[in-house]
């Protein structure tokens, strides 16, 4: 069927092939495919990217490739406020809500911990976590490019770093969501809201030294967890002030 050219640009050159990175790729056209089945092919979940041009004009994920297509790939810019809404999907709630692979729990309970609506359940399995994406409009946090891959998700981050802090300052300077931190307004166990709660409602489930030296209380309002103020206001502040030490 004949030869298009492809080019992947910036970010999106963390999944190519390194022979592949910065360069225009000839590619060898031998069946009908849509844009989006011929990026994927080389490795590029579709949620990486925010604007395809073809030949110059916009398109979305259905073109159908043709003979000679010049194909252009860029990725959500660095400077982006949130996801934009594009010719590829439409923009997202904001605060933003997040579902997260079983092999990112530390990075859902920081997320929690900063206020965040983040799911995560430890025996999450892919299709439950696509599943969930497509019914309430959330973001797949995750380190399996292939769960990215699949067309019901619409929204979705190819998490880079290993350390759970690294993790969390990424995914915090990719959607930008510094302005939207609301500590100790989530349960960092199961995901609930937190509410205030009187001490003599709960000084029986307290330890000596806490009902002794503490007097605010929240409680999560699914699981009844406890959290006061405290030492865990102290860690999250901690928390908070540490990402402004890692540079990405």
């Amino acid at each position: 069927m004949g030869q298009i050219r492809l080019h992947f640009y910036e970010s999106l050159n963390d999944f190519v092939e390194p022979v592949l990175r910065n360069v225009e790729i000839i590619h060898h056209l031998d069946r009908k495919a849509s844009v989006k089945d011929i990026i994927e092919s080389f490795n590029v979940p579709h949620t990486e990217i925010e604007q395809i041009l073809v030949n110059s004009n916009e398109v979305d994920f259905n073109y159908i490739v043709q003979q000679g297509d010049h194909i252009q790939v860029y990725p959500l810019s660095r400077n982006a406020v949130m996801l934009p809404a594009t010719i590829l999907r439409p923009e997202l709630p904001k605060p933003p809500l997040f579902v997260v692979d079983v092999n990112l729990g530390k990075l859902a309970r920081y997320l929690r911990l900063l206020g965040f609506d983040c799911l995560y359940c430890n025996d999450y399995a892919d299709d439950t976590v696509a599943r969930i994406a497509d019914a309430q409009r959330r973001i797949v946090l995750t380190r399996d490019r292939t769960l990215l891959q699949r067309r019901i998700i619409i929204y979705g981050y190819f998490v880079r770093a290993s350390l759970p802090k690294i993790q969390t300052k990424e995914v915090l300077d990719r959607f930008n969501l510094y302005s939207m931190l609301n500590p100790l307004t989530r349960c960092s166990h199961c995901n609930g809201q937190l509410i205030e709660t009187e001490k003599k409602n709960i000084e029986h489930r307290l330890q000596p030294l806490t009902k002794q030296h503490y007097h605010r209380f929240l409680m999560c309002s699914v699981c009844k967890h406890i959290y006061w103020h405290g030492s865990h206001c102290a860690r999250v502040q901690r928390l908070i002030e540490s990402f402004s030490e890692i540079n990405l």
